[in-house]
């Protein structure tokens, strides 16, 4: 139940930022909104405020406001017919609709650079050393080790954090090594040889044992003060866009991992497991996806925010917008995209589960 509560909520904030952003500078710029819709598919909530219609829709996995006029260029001759025709959004000076587009991405960006300011000022936040996973057929299942074990030490040496276990392990060069780590009140200790792997095809192998982090984050020193705090949320957020724009490039050139991404049942586990570890650790995963959600809808792949911005881009350069047959065959590539990437997101989570 927490886990499903978790996960509502926190598409739901990021989706409501989100949709938000476009709504707000549509309506700045006179543009009328038909429906602000949190989901998709059939409506299950609705009120109507004004001109507007606020809706709450069945699934979950986004959100949409509709514009008088719809996307893109209205057909001609709907001046004539349409009293509203100016208050469309295809009306609206090209300008005003590439704001309005960016707009929603934008939003996620500040929402995740005012989390991280926040949480810099309560202190620096660190990833407790404690085990989420083991993989299957690595030296870690093979010696026993479980999710929930602490780790404590690596070589006789104390590790405070799962940076310093990662860096310790790391630095091992495939050399046994001995972990020890507290399980129930008990402190155990395990003997093994980490595996060498290559990330990618070509690249230098690292020992792995065969283990993920829990998700769990503790305070590791005072906050930063006032004046530092937005530096820092920029600088966190800027950092994890990169990371996010990294992995969605190794992904495009076949040199990333399938274990890189999630979808929805991965998301879920890691909302559920951040507010178990605190609501401090749900924020960070929060700050972290909205910036995620920020970067990757301004990437220009049609049925994104990034496609239309494209499309309204060329309008600009050419004087006219883009035809109406070329607009029509991108929309079914980009959602044909979209599916199949859903459907990837969704065997590879259960493909995680089952191990």
């Amino acid at each position: 139940m927490v886990t499903f509560v978790s996960f509502i909520l926190l598409l739901g904030v990021l989706i409501f930022v989100h949709e938000l952003g476009h709504f707000a500078v549509a309506k700045m710029f006179g543009v009328k909104v038909l429906r602000f819709s949190l989901g998709f598919g059939p409506v299950i909530w609705r009120f109507q405020k004004g001109e507007t219609e606020y809706a709450l829709s069945a699934l979950p996995f986004g959100g949409y406001v509709k514009f008088h006029g719809g996307d893109l260029t209205g057909e001609e001759g709907e001046k004539e017919n349409d009293p509203d025709f100016y208050r469309s959004f295809p009306a609206r000076p090209v300008h005003e609709r590439i704001a309005t587009v960016i707009a929603g991405p934008l939003m996620n960006i500040i929402l995740a650079v005012v989390i991280f300011s926040g949480l810099s000022l309560l202190g620096t936040q660190a990833r407790v050393a404690t085990v989420g996973e083991v993989s299957e057929k690595m030296p870690a299942k093979a010696v026993g080790m479980m999710a929930g074990d602490l780790i404590v030490a690596v070589n006789g040496k104390s590790v405070a954090t799962w940076d310093e276990m990662a860096l310790a392990i790391n630095s091992s060069g495939g050399k046994e090594l001995k972990i020890e780590a507290e399980r129930g009140g008990q402190r155990l200790s395990f003997s093994l040889t980490p595996e060498m792997v290559a990330d990618k095809a070509g690249a230098e192998p690292r020992p792995v044992v065969g283990i993920k982090w829990s998700g769990e984050l503790k305070q590791m020193n005072d906050g930063a003060p006032l004046w530092r705090a937005p530096i820092e949320g920029v600088r966190q957020t800027w950092e994890i866009s990169v990371m996010t724009l990294d992995v969605v490039a190794k992904l495009v050139t076949g040199k990333g991992s399938r274990d890189d991404v999630g979808g929805p049942v991965a998301i879920a586990g890691l909302a559920g497991d951040a507010m178990r570890a605190g609501f401090v650790a749900f924020l960070f995963l929060m700050g972290v996806l909205s910036a995620n959600l920020g970067v990757l809808n301004i990437l220009p792949m049609p049925i994104l925010d990034g496609g239309l911005l494209v499309f309204f881009l060329i309008e600009a350069v050419r004087g006219k917008p883009v035809s109406e047959r070329t607009r029509e065959i991108s929309q079914q590539v980009g959602f044909f995209i979209l599916a199949m990437l859903m459907l990837f997101l969704l065997y590879n989570d259960i493909a995680r589960i089952m191990g």
